[in-house]
């Protein structure tokens, strides 16, 4: 009694121990395989192991791999010799107990909780491992041998339970990620309280037995399944081998770590939740073993499942009573809120051992574990682990192992491995378990590239360095080359000698450098200094380039650039007078304001050649970030100065010409407004000590001449505009349009076509005829783009009158280009085209030149005309086929003239009478043409003081009274608004009340009072030149704007007759004339058909 109670206390102490053994191997290895343990030692290979001063292999506790190797039917065949004592021992047992022991078999898990403690022969293939902590009690009563009692205690052999073969009922804990295979050691974590709780007792109990099911969800977790669907209905069959709690706690409730060893496979048939009522476990088939009811002890008791006792006792057990109550191994469970699972055994299909299918796989596994292996050291290790108890003949003879073990150590995908896990067939599983094995082979053949490549840039750098601080090193004690921060000050100190920069900058210069002295290469702040320093001595204080102020020389180059532009032109000779008489020049701000396409920003570079001043240009069309002008702070990583800066540094003057693009169009956004950071950069007042957030010191604008560009001044802010001189630049006429082609754009065109020197000739006839049906805007851009065509048709045309034969591609590469195309025909690429790393690194001829191809040279035979007859053969039919849209004008209509961002353009104002004129008609008006607020109650007033002109100059014509007049003006796909179709309108409603149509070649703009004011209009440039183009002789315009039409060029006003008007009696008296009185002093009303009864309401009328 006193034996059977030690032993316990001596395995309670031991387990720990030995799992601290395995724990190295478990720390690297995912799972490690270890052998089963066997079922027929004795104690006296117990205290044979104490003897010896192996304390950690117990013989009784859970961890497999501590017991003794089975009868070498498995990979590990070792089995040590039994003793003389042992031998002795269990022949007297088998003796004393050969008939009970057939009549009472029980699974491992009644042997060791049953109160009767019976034993256990091994399992059919002699595979079976030692339930942890078997002996964690005893029932006592002393022990039995089955009625010898006599024998002495010494004598008694007893022989560790083994795992049951059957256990039709058993816990489950569900598996994340990856599947345990059947052999192969794996470390979980229970959180769930219950459940850890529910382990413990387990172990207590000796029934350390669990089923393990994947999760189908790679992201699932959990310790209870809560429905079958969850998880795969194959897993494994596991014994808990040790467990102990996490971070140092203890006692049950709490989260604990559980080291599982998979005995077999077994197929889940139905969940029992928790909280569901409780089934007892199927009824094994026909055939198949099934656990035996636990004899009743000698003791009225009931039936305890953390009970060891000897199998001496066991022998005497009775037979059992089929009616009696069968016992269920995993009734204390169910106080538990834990997943109970009924499961049934799985096992291999039969399969021929010799199959040459079979052996081919078994050999290629094995080649890929070598090939892994030699790749991966981590691989190696567990390889190595696993083949340390196996011999070939082991590992050709069962295959369904090593295709456990490829799977088990390979890192595949979670529903992979479950199918080398479902895989009965042994082939089938080979065949599986090589695939996932092949990924791994792969994955390692990867990572061993990247490893290598990795280490091979590493090495290359550290030799790099090395050689690099080694050639520093014999520089500087030659007194060849200084220290590379003092080189880099002394540079720093030669540049700010050679600049005059002003006190405040070189103070700040010092105190950087200063700084710059003190700080080590490597620090983060010693780039931040270096990049500030370098930015300083580059802006260049105190420089300017020499200015031309020659009055000729700067006539001259304005002329040869541009056509017209008088008003620019006289502004850049005033400012180069000015700069004449004083020696010197200050800043300027000018704005040049025009339609696209006249030259606004191709004139500031001609200016800045004709000054002899550095150049730089940037556009500001949309800029949103207020640091593109002012700069970043210094603390931002990559932090910038704004663009005047850059534009100094690269212009290294202080009086470049800075144009600032498409000024009208800045935006506004999260990061500032830009128009309000230009307010300090514009004012003339303000820019000479420019504050920029990054350089952080006043710098000088004022020597630098600003030139702005719009296209129209309404979305300039009205603080910004005023800082700026606005110089507007107009439309071209048709004469100036033909002088720019015939000057610049056709030259131009021809040289870019390849037609330089080639009797390819376009007609003044052909320009004209471009820019009268095609090409009527106010610039010349479109122009240009008509003329270039032109030259690329006749281009097309030459080079397919010659033929390939003048000129092949043979004799049209230049030496240079044959070895360029050469080169690119032997470059190796691979099979995504791209150029090899090593190819890239040899050196080999260029594949690429300056000038590959030689020119083809037009023959003298070749003539090409283009004039107005075949024009449409290169740019087709016409666009504009007549001057004005009416050539003939009938009562109602007049043309007026309206501004636009494109330039000036005709506006024709249409007036119908919607209806026959009767006596008994209502008056109203109906006005259409996408008119804007302005336009609308311009018509409204036209409207009213057209009916007081009639009343008070025709009293007895009645028209406005009875008519249903609709106004129109065209292109109702653009919308119309500005004060200058006042007297257009009027005049257009007083046409169709008299009947009288209007002079086509007449056109007018003005806005008009009640009273028949005419008020002053803006635009009369852009408008005169829409109202030549339109053909027309006579313009109408308000007298306030006599001043803007004597300012006009002479080219413009050649053909126009101007006629100022202060009240619309003087546009009536000159749009009607001749008009016949008495004729319109009578309204026009239409015959009625007479009745009887006469009506009231006509009589009234007359």
């Amino acid at each position: 009694m006193l034996s059977r109670q030690r032993i316990p206390r001596i395995l309670a102490s031991r387990v720990p121990i030995a799992f601290s053994t395995r724990s190295r191997n478990l720390s690297i290895l995912s799972s490690v395989r270890a052998p089963a343990p066997s079922s027929s030692h004795s104690t006296s290979r117990l205290s044979r192991a104490r003897s010896h001063h192996l304390p950690a292999l117990s013989s009784f506790s859970t961890f497999p791999a501590l017991g003794k190797k089975s009868d070498g039917k498995g990979f590990f065949d070792g089995i040590e010799p039994l003793s003389d004592e042992e031998k002795k021992a269990n022949l007297e047992r088998a003796e004393a107990n050969e008939k009970d022991v057939a009549e009472t078999k029980t699974t491992g898990a009644d042997g060791p909780a049953g109160s009767g403690g019976q034993g256990t022969p091994e399992s059919p293939n002699g595979k079976a491992s030692a339930a942890g902590g078997a002996s964690s009690g005893s029932s006592g009563d002393g022990s039995g041998d089955g009625g010898r009692r006599g024998r002495k205690s010494g004598d008694r052999a007893l022989s560790k339970p083994i795992v049951p073969e059957v256990y039709p009922q058993v816990m489950a804990i569900p598996i994340a990620r990856r599947p345990l295979f059947p052999g192969f050691y794996k470390a979980i974590t229970i959180t769930d309280p219950n459940v850890a709780a529910a382990i413990s007792e387990m172990i207590k109990r000796g029934q350390p037995y669990v089923g393990a099911f994947l999760f189908k969800d790679e992201n699932a977790d959990g310790d209870v399944i809560q429905n079958p669907d969850d998880v795969y209905d194959v897993g494994v069959f596991a014994q808990i081998t040790s467990a102990f709690p996490r971070s140092g706690a203890a006692g049950e409730g709490t989260s604990l770590t559980a080291i599982l060893y998979p005995h077999r496979r077994i197929r889940l048939s139905q969940l029992i939740p928790p909280g569901a009522a409780a089934e007892p476990p199927k009824t094994p088939a026909e055939g198949e073993a099934a656990p035996e009811p636990i004899p009743k002890p000698t003791e009225e008791a009931t039936p305890k499942g953390d009970v060891v006792a000897s199998f001496e006792e066991s022998a005497v057990a009775p037979k059992p009573d089929p009616a009696q109550k069968q016992y269920d191994p995993t009734s204390f469970l169910r106080k538990y809120p834990v997943s109970l699972v009924n499961v049934e055994n799985l096992t291999e299909e039969p399969y021929d051992p010799k199959s040459q299918v079979i052996r081919a796989v078994t050999n290629e596994i094995v080649n890929v574990f070598k090939e892994v292996a030699s790749m991966n050291s981590l691989f190696r290790d567990q390889i190595s682990t696993f083949s340390m108890s196996q011999s070939t003949g082991n590992v050709m003879s069962e295959p369904e192992k090593l295709a456990d073990f490829a799977a088990a150590v390979s890192a595949g995908e979670p529903a992979e491995l479950q199918e080398v896990l479902s895989s009965l067939n042994v082939e089938e599983r080979m065949h599986k378990a090589l695939l996932v094995l092949k990924k791994e082979h792969v994955n390692a053949q990867l990572q061993s590239k990247i490893t290598k490549d990795v280490e091979s840039k590493i090495t290359k750098r550290q030799r790099e360095y090395w050689l690099m601080e080694q050639m520093k090193g014999i520089r500087r004690e030659l007194g060849i080359e200084s220290d590379g921060k003092d080189k880099l000050v002394e540079r720093f100190k030669e540049k700010a000698d050679k600049l005059a920069m002003p006190e405040a900058v070189r103070k700040v210069f010092d105190e950087e450098l200063n700084k710059l002295a003190h700080l080590e290469p490597a620090a983060s702040e010693f780039n931040v200094t270096r990049n500030y320093l370098d930015w300083l001595t580059q802006i260049p204080w105190g420089q300017r380039s020499p200015e031309n102020f020659g009055i000729q020389n700067a006539m001259k180059v304005l002329d040869e650039d541009h056509y017209g532009l008088k008003d620019v032109k006289d502004r850049i000779l005033e400012f180069i007078a000015v700069g004449k008489l004083r020696g010197t020049v200050e800043g300027k701000i000018l704005c040049f304001v025009g339609p696209p396409g006249v030259g606004k920003t191709s004139i500031g570079k001609s200016i800045a050649r004709a000054l002899n001043r550095q150049y730089y240009r940037f556009s500001v069309g949309g800029l949103t970030d207020v640091a593109e002008i002012k700069g970043h702070r210094r603390t931002y990583v990559g932090a910038l100065p704004g663009r005047v800066i850059q534009a100094l540094k690269k212009c290294k003057t202080e009086n470049p010409l800075i144009l600032i693009d498409e000024i009208d169009k800045i935006g506004r956004g999260y990061q500032g407004d830009p128009s309000s950071a230009l307010l300090e950069l514009l004012d003339p007042e303000q820019n000479s000590s420019f504050l920029d957030h990054y350089m952080d010191v006043p710098v000088d604008l004022s020597k630098v001449l600003f030139v702005c560009t719009a296209n129209l001044t309404d979305t300039i802010p009205r603080p910004l505009l005023d800082r700026m001189e606005v110089i507007r630049l107009s439309g071209y006429v048709a004469d100036e349009k033909m002088a720019i082609a015939e000057r610049y754009l056709a030259p131009q065109a021809q040289d870019l076509a390849g037609l330089k020197g080639a009797d390819v000739k376009l007609t003044e006839e052909a320009i004209a005829e471009l820019i009268k049906s095609y090409c009527r805007e106010s610039g010349v851009r479109n122009l240009k783009k008509q003329i270039e065509k032109v030259y690329r048709k006749s281009a097309l045309k030459i080079v397919q009158d010659l033929g390939e034969e003048v000129l092949p591609e043979s004799e049209a590469l230049t030496d240079k280009g044959k070895a360029a195309l050469e080169s690119q025909k032997e470059a190796p690429k691979d099979k995504d085209g791209a150029q090899p790393e090593a190819a890239k690194d040899t050196e080999r001829k260029p594949e690429a030149t300056e000038i590959p191809r030689v020119a083809l040279k037009i023959p003298d035979s070749v003539h090409v005309v283009i004039g107005k007859e075949n024009l449409k053969d290169y740019v087709g039919p016409p666009v504009f086929t007549s001057d004005r849209l009416y050539d003939v004008t009938p009562p109602g209509v007049t043309m007026g003239l309206a501004w636009t961002q494109m330039g000036g353009t005709a506006m024709y104002v249409e007036s119908i009478l919607q209806s026959v004129l009767t006596k008994s008609s209502r008056p109203s008006i109906e006005i259409t043409g996408n008119l804007k607020t302005v336009m609308k109650e311009s018509s409204a007033i036209a409207y009213s003081f057209a009916k007081s002109i009639m009343a008070k100059e025709f009293p007895e014509n009645r028209f406005f009274d009875k008519a249903k007049i609709h106004v129109h003006v065209p292109e109702g796909a653009v919308q119309k608004d500005g004060p200058s179709a006042g007297i257009t309108m009027t005049t257009s409603l007083l046409s169709l009340a008299l009947e009288t149509p209007v002079d086509p070649t007449i056109a007018m703009t003005g806005e008009l009072t009640l009273t028949g004011k005419v008020l002053r209009i803006g635009g009369l440039r852009e408008k005169t030149v829409a109202a030549r183009r339109a053909g027309c002789k006579m313009v109408i315009f308000p007298e306030d704007n006599m001043s803007d039409w004597l300012e006009l060029p002479e080219n413009i006003k050649e053909g126009l007759e101007g006629r100022p008007a202060s009240w619309y009696s003087d546009v009536f008296n000159l749009i009607f004339p001749n008009i016949d009185r008495e004729k319109a002093n009578k309204t026009q009303y239409a015959p009625e058909e007479k009745s009887d009864k006469p009506d009231s309401s006509s009589e009234k009328d007359d």
